[in-house]
């Protein structure tokens, strides 16, 4: 700034810099700068935040004070998940994907290409193997957003509005789809049963000639398996509609892919491949599908391929149907539309997989699966106490139902907290009927001595 060559750090609430500022915008005043919000959206009063600070220093210590309050997964003990789980994040996966060529590269384009093409259609071939599809986008925010794009594709393939969901599904994640799909997607619920499974009589009396597609996940929100998943898919089929089925990934070194049950799109969050949850910002949503034309253009996002170059024998990578996208040469036009999206988790998703091959992603899943089967019979010892409410299958988190000791699911997580341990989620708001009951999720990262200090510690707070 002209007339202070020696502060490159100088805050903009200095009244000098304002007034230096001002001027060169033609304006008088700071309020100036709002006069196109309405009045009744201002905020008038002064916010509550602290006198600007003289330094960078200051500041820098001011921020590293407040994050000391926080408590983390890092010296708790974890039980949550609900949509962002714990799991082990191999030291390779931080190391590439914190490298420059794939950090700071935006988009992609070949003004920065330094292999983020490539990197990316490896990331699509591996998931695409894992899920038992051939087609995997670049991959967007979120599973909600996955989800709520699957319904979209699902009704401009098909021409019809209606998409049947489960009754049993994250609360947020349908709020999400609600707000995205509407006008021109209607989300029908249909009942689950007590094991929270899809209730197959009432989805039969729900498809109709407008049903689009049938979302389901397996494993669902509360962890249960979904056992009737094929005949799902063919109850789907034969009403003209197509199968739209979520997955959590790190899963499917033990369960089928859902290919194998009749899924036509798949879709779900890489997080659990590589990504640290990052106080809930981890998150990263993918789509796969059969290699089918009609199916493949109607991906809003951005597709990468390979094929062979001017020169014999040498091969490249690049967009595959760029023109499709709302970033391509449709515009206003597109289908749907796409903004930055979370490439860079998918390249860290990419390397989870090579890291772990077939043979670790199996590990895991193992392991999950006896961890989960381990919890729930320790907590089955505690009496009132009911671990896997449901009663029926499930995959890495499981209900745990409180009612009977006297106690509120918030009462007990405020003990555990004072335990050093963040119990399950709380689900008596959002799913009355299942009582004060909470969501635990159990990983590969949990120990049996994890388990048993969750056991000893709930034993002493329901006694």
């Amino acid at each position: 700034m002209r007339g202070f060559p020696n502060h490159p750090y100088i805050p903009n609430s200095d009244p000098q810099i304002q007034a230096e500022m001002l001027k060169e915008l033609g304006m008088s005043s700071l309020d100036e700068l709002h006069r196109d919000i309405p009045e009744e959206i201002r905020l008038h009063r002064e916010m509550d935040i602290p006198e600007a600070f003289d330094s960078e220093y200051a500041l820098r210590r001011h921020v590293e004070g407040l994050m000391k309050k926080n408590t983390t997964c890092k010296n708790y003990l974890n039980f949550l998940g609900a949509g962002c789980w714990q799991h082990d994040v191999p030291a390779l996966c931080d190391e590439i994907n914190s490298r420059g060529e794939f950090l700071t590269a935006y988009g992609g384009e070949p003004y920065n290409e330094l292999g983020r093409f490539q990197s990316l259609f490896e990331y699509a071939s591996m998931v695409a193997e894992l899920v038992g599809m051939d087609v995997v986008n670049v991959p967007t925010m979120d599973w909600a957003q996955a989800a709520a794009t699957t319904a979209r594709m699902a009704q401009r393939y098909t021409g019809r509005r209606q998409v049947l969901v489960p009754s049993i599904l994250d609360p947020d994640k349908l709020r999400i789809m609600r707000n995205y799909c509407d006008p021109d997607v209607e989300l029908v619920q249909v009942a689950c049963d007590k094991q929270g499974l899809m209730d197959l009589t009432d989805l039969e009396e729900k498809l109709s000639e407008q049903a689009a597609g049938v979302y389901f996940e397996n494993p669902n929100y509360l962890g249960a398996l979904e056992v009737n998943a094929r005949q799902i898919s063919d109850m789907a089929h034969a009403a003209g509609a197509l199968s739209l089925v979520g997955v959590d990934p790190i899963t499917l070194g033990v369960m089928a892919p859902p290919a194998d049950y009749g899924a036509d799109i798949v879709c779900g969050d890489l997080q659990p491949l590589g990504i640290h949850m990052n106080f809930g910002g981890g998150q990263s949503g993918f789509m796969a599908t059969r290699d089918e034309e009609r199916l493949v253009m109607e991906f809003p996002s951005r597709l990468f391929g390979i094929g062979p170059t001017s020169q014999e024998g040498e091969y490249g990578f690049g967009d595959v149907a760029y023109d499709r996208t709302s970033f391509g040469h449709l515009r206003e036009k597109a289908k749907e539309y796409v903004g930055t999206q979370t490439a860079l988790w998918g390249i860290t998703a990419g390397v989870y997989l090579a890291t772990m091959g077939p043979r670790g992603m199996e590990d895991v899943g193992q392991t999950m699966m006896q961890n989960a089967q381990y919890a729930v019979s320790k907590l089955n010892e505690i009496p009132n106490v009911a671990a896997n409410a449901l009663g029926g299958l499930y995959m890495k988190e499981f209900l745990v139902d409180f009612s009977k000791t006297g106690k509120t699911v918030a009462e007990i997580n405020r003990a555990l907290l004072s335990k050093g341990i963040f119990g399950g989620k709380d689900i008596s708001a959002e799913f009355p009927a299942f009582g004060q009951s909470a969501l635990y999720c159990v990983t590969e990262i949990h120990t049996c001595g994890d388990l048993d200090r969750l056991a000893a510690a709930l034993t002493e707070i329901v006694r």
